[in-house]
């Protein structure tokens, strides 16, 4: 262990720890849910990931997502990495930088036993879901993050045994409804303790 996980075991246990460093998690996508349920989980031990996502970071993302000013301009992916590192200097990252499809997810997620939906777009996220909903992985996705306040209405729905989602499932992003961080982050937070819980009961 280095001197992160130590401290961390001294919270959870060495125990929890070594069962939640025994999982791999996958993530679609490395915005504003992605990043941010990213550091939740590496904040919470776990250490082996893939992350996909095509993008670059713009300034129109640092308001809610885990990057600074200083990366603007790189692949989301590849400096997500970089911030993770920070935090658990010993973790496993597999940084892709591609557009995750129905040719290729396959190939990223299936050897994950965690698979995280952390998509913008419609068509990505049903994707995803469609692939593993069936099948022996945990899955979490989102519905309905944007704007501010009523945060009290962000709630997580069980479809299965191993499919949730998190979010208010009303509220989509739009001129009028902005993605801003406190809500985005709610809902990445809750994702993470979905998957977290999960690990610590042995259903994972």
């Amino acid at each position: 262990m280095n001197d992160f996980e130590k401290s961390l075991a001294g919270y959870i246990g060495a125990e929890n720890l070594e069962r939640i460093q025994g999982v791999k998690i996958g993530i679609g996508g490395a915005g504003g849910l992605g990043s941010n349920c990213a550091f939740n989980l590496v904040r919470s031990g776990f250490k082996h990931f893939v992350i996909v996502d095509f993008d670059k970071i713009e300034y129109s993302n640092l308001n809610r997502q885990f990057y600074f000013s200083e990366q603007v301009g790189r692949a989301k992916v590849l400096a997500l990495k970089e911030n993770l590192l920070k935090i658990n200097p010993d973790l496993e990252v597999e940084a892709i930088v591609e557009r995750v499809s129905s040719d290729n997810i396959s190939r990223f997620f299936d050897d994950s036993d965690i698979v995280v939906e952390a998509f913008d777009e419609i068509k990505s996220k049903k994707l995803i879901v469609e692939q593993y909903i069936n099948s022996d992985k945990f899955l979490v996705s989102a519905s309905g993050l944007a704007g501010w306040g009523n945060t009290d209405q962000i709630q997580t729905k069980r479809f299965n045994d191993n499919f949730y989602i998190v979010g208010d499932f009303i509220t989509e992003i739009n001129d009028d409804n902005p993605p801003l961080s406190p809500r985005v982050n709610i809902v990445a937070a809750k994702q993470a303790d979905l998957i977290l819980e999960a690990v610590l009961e042995g259903r994972i």
